[in-house]
């Protein structure tokens, strides 16, 4: 039995031997989201101030590790008295809850498994994985991968409970808030 153990225990970590640390290039990376307006359409918005950072192990195509804070202050929904408006009390209060947080608490299969922290709420959130299952080499000699993440949340659960009624009876604003994550990183040397 302990002969089983000290193979099992040596295998694993030879397998972390392929795992590289990769910082997120922002400037190739993505955070965005997707709420609906009035019941009819869809506002889709993004954070232009994040950084982030993700264990990545080639050789089993598995992400083990995941940090990401994103800067409130960033949102962009291509309108300006919007964002204002979203950057107020009424939601983010960016004075008081100037970031949000992502930390990855494991991953099963395509699930990956996620502690979400919003407006000082934190919750855990199932998100979608998929990795670009392989590290390229760039012009510059950098070695690079990429993974996407999405999932749904619920905005009421972080708080984030502002709303008004239309005439129809709907909301002005949904909530069930898309979230899409696409990161491409850069291998630590």
């Amino acid at each position: 039995m302990k002969i089983t153990t000290v193979m099992l225990a040596s295998m694993l970590s030879v397998g972390s031997l392929f795992a590289g640390t990769y910082n997120v290039d922002a400037s190739h990376s993505n955070v965005g989201f997707g709420a609906k307006h009035m019941m009819i359409s869809n506002i889709k918005g993004q954070f232009d101030k994040f950084k982030g950072s993700f264990t990545y192990d080639e050789k089993t195509n598995s992400l083990q590790t995941l940090t990401g804070e994103v800067d409130v202050n960033s949102i962009n929904t291509q309108n300006e008295k919007r964002d204002t408006h979203l950057k107020g009390a009424d939601f983010f209060d960016v004075t008081k809850y100037p970031s949000m947080n992502l930390t990855l608490l494991k991953v099963e299969g395509e699930k990956a498994y996620t502690k979400l922290t919003i407006h000082g709420v934190t919750k855990e959130v199932e998100m979608k994985l998929e990795t670009s299952g392989a590290v390229i080499k760039d012009p510059w000699g950098n070695s690079r991968t990429g993974l996407s993440l999405v999932g749904k949340i619920n905005r009421q659960d972080f708080g984030l409970t502002w709303n008004k009624l239309i005439e129809t009876g709907g909301a002005i604003v949904g909530d069930e808030i898309k979230i899409i994550i696409e990161l491409e990183g850069i291998l630590v040397k």
